[in-house]
């Protein structure tokens, strides 16, 4: 068994190391006496009692300089650099004892630099070949899996040398885009073309590419990605350049590919004035804190430096994992006490709750993300979709203009645009909510931002198919040409920051969401990136089947994001606006006591004949059905009809 090897303790490894090191210089001077025709063993006492201090001295150097600490195993260039200043100073060492121990006329200066030479090949030397029998005896014992990394650049180079000195990887082959490094060798890896990737895959039983392009955009990813998609390997991503630059790629950042990526949507930067006009130095409220949306605005509204952030929720968990995060993302920047956050339990459906934390807090913005968004769950529950979306939306707007607050931005969805769902007409009933009241003249600059699906969000079809996809299958779309538009939670909130701030009162803001995108494809694409085939009628072999569950209660095709088709460019590249019809704040009152009567009353059809006759296009497919609507249905047959006009619900006036 190899010396590195032996289950010894570290103390007597290193014991035994300068054993060897002292063995290793003398017979270097030896062979160095020997390749000048001199005899080593004919020297007298003098130079024996140098040679031994100075070796002594020698290993002495060695330890101070650290070359003990460093481990055989993951020896590197650092390493490399240890050995040459400690051999560099023992030749210096050798040179002055034989100085000390030579007349002038028998002194051969020459063995010294012969000396340098010889230590540095057997002291160096020896690591190398400890470290390659090392490997060698760990790939026997444990395997690693062969690995192409593609992008030769500075971050495939820091990859391979962490996946080298790893025990999970082992890079067999670099694939690079560029012509400039096409051939050459980089730490023992050669570099090919795209074109070589399939017979590279066969050649070594490839399983899996390693994405090593941090710096590329989303559409150089995107367009690399469909050249892969159709290969037998598992595609994954090692961190961003940041990451990189900083030296903390390895093993453990290696990840499957951000979803972003196959989209190819760039973001555009984002403009300082624009996001700090309603935020720096203000006093900012978000509703629905604990939510994907809610609380990635937060987390970007922290770092424009508010003097107060509010969090308002119902969802207790959330909540308190928002506080906590971004309390220790000011604590890690030191400034603990600068921004005061302020968390609130509570529903934005409690009037007298908003009322008291818009005043108390001297609220200057307020963003309404608070809503029911599943839409088969506001299916099942249309009472207390109207309640929250609508009833929710109009307390808070009434209390926003009540005390003068600056802006009150709510968060939108594409699916209130000619609406097949209660949720979608919810959310464009919110909507004319603001416009109206901003047609009565309030203070309050009121404004929507719509746009269409975030990943990453509550709900997000991704990582349900990388669930399903992970556990064999199958993957579940409801239906082969449904399509919809998709965007990042973190491009979106910086989106809806910039666009509420270039509000002037009943905005209707649309943020350019690219093309849709179909399900099925989108679907197909995580399958073959995660190195499976699809198992269908024309495939005997696949791996992952796809089965069509049907559109669920009120879902579309496809989405749109503007009702008419009046539209305008802003500042923003990204964001337009949206000239649309509305209604008087009076016609929208008589709807609104109509709704208010209907939900206590919980009397669906009147919730739906008024939700038609304010929403453009509200058209749902199936006859409304609610768990308390077949409950009040049966207690009227049993019992005769309850006197359900007692209820006051928190919304009430």
């Amino acid at each position: 068994m190899h010396l590195y090897t032996i289950p010894l303790s570290r103390t007597i490894k290193q014991m035994l190391l300068m054993a060897a090191d002292s063995a290793m210089i003398i017979t270097a001077l030896a062979l160095s006496f020997i390749l000048l025709g001199k005899d080593f063993f004919a020297q007298d006492q003098v130079f024996y009692f140098y040679l031994s201090i100075a070796t002594m001295l020698s290993i002495l150097v060695f330890i101070r300089i650290g070359l003990y600490r460093a481990l055989v195993l993951y020896m590197g260039l650092q390493s490399g650099f240890l050995l040459l200043q400690g051999v560099t100073i023992a030749s210096c060492l050798l040179a002055a004892s034989y100085f000390f121990s030579q007349t002038p006329e028998s002194s051969d200066y020459a063995i010294l630099p012969i000396f340098w030479m010889i230590a540095l090949l057997f002291i160096g030397g020896s690591r190398f070949v400890a470290k390659v029998v090392l490997q060698n005896l760990i790939q026997n014992f444990r395997p690693k899996e062969p690995v192409i990394i593609y992008g030769a650049g500075s971050s495939g180079m820091q990859l391979v040398v962490a996946l080298q000195n790893g025990d999970q990887y082992l890079p067999v082959a670099f694939v690079d885009d560029g012509h400039r490094m096409l051939g050459s060798t980089v730490h023992g890896i050669r570099v090919h073309g795209p074109n070589s990737l399939y017979e590279l895959i066969e050649s070594f039983s490839v399983r899996q590419i390693l994405l090593a392009i941090p710096s590329a955009t989303h559409a150089e990813r995107k367009e690399i990605l469909n050249r892969l998609e159709h290969l037998p390997v598992h595609v994954k991503t090692v961190p961003d350049l940041f990451d990189m630059v900083s030296g903390k790629v390895g093993v453990d950042e290696i990840r499957d590919i951000d979803i972003e990526d196959l989209l190819g949507r760039d973001i555009v930067p984002p403009n300082p004035e624009l996001l700090g006009a309603c935020i720096s130095g203000q006093s900012v409220m978000v509703t629905g804190a604990g939510g994907s949306i809610g609380s990635e605005l937060c987390r970007q509204i922290i770092n424009i430096n508010p003097a107060r952030l509010v969090l308002l929720d119902t969802f207790e968990y959330g909540l308190y994992e928002v506080e906590n995060e971004l309390r220790e993302n000011l604590a890690s920047q030191g400034v603990e006490f600068d921004i005061e956050i302020v968390a609130l339990l509570g529903s934005v459906c409690n009037k007298v709750q908003m009322e008291n934390a818009l005043q108390q807090f001297d609220v200057d913005t307020v963003y309404h993300v608070a809503a029911y968004k599943q839409v088969p769950m506001v299916e099942k529950n249309i009472v207390e979709g109207v309640q929250n979306n609508i009833f929710g939306t109009l307390i808070a707007a009434k209390a926003a203009d009540k005390f003068k607050v600056k802006n009150f931005v709510l968060i939108s969805t594409d699916k209130a645009v000619r609406p097949t769902n209660f949720m979608g007409a919810t959310k464009r009933f919110a909507e004319q909510v603001l416009q109206a009241i901003a047609q009565t003249g309030s203070e309050t600059r009121f404004s929507m931002v719509r746009f269409g699906n975030v990943l990453g969000s509550s709900g997000s079809v991704v990582p349900l198919f990388r669930r399903q996809i992970s556990a064999g299958g199958p993957v579940t779309v409801t239906h082969p040409e449904v399509t919809r538009y998709f965007m990042t939670v973190q491009e979106a909130a910086q989106l809806v920051i910039q666009a509420g701030s270039m509000a002037t009162g009943g905005d209707v803001f649309v943020l350019d969401m690219n093309d849709p995108i179909k399900i099925i494809d989108l679907a197909k694409k995580m399958v073959h990136l995660m190195g499976y085939d699809i198992k269908d009628e024309n495939s005997f072999r696949g791996d992952i089947g796809i089965e069509y569950t049907g559109l669920r209660p009120g879902e579309k095709l496809y989405e749109e994001l503007l009702i008419g088709e009046s539209v305008t460019g802003t500042e923003h590249p990204k964001i337009m606006r949206a000239e649309e019809d509305t209604l008087s704040w009076d016609h929208l009152d008589v709807l609104i006591n109509r709704l208010d009567s209907a939900c206590r009353q919980i009397d669906l059809e009147e919730i739906r004949q008024a939700l038609m006759e304010a929403v453009d296009g509200f058209e749902p497919k199936e006859e409304a059905a609610d768990p308390l609507w077949e409950a009040r249905k049966r207690s009227d047959e049993a019992n005769g009809v309850p006197d359900l006009e007692k209820v006051t619900p928190l919304f009430k006036e």
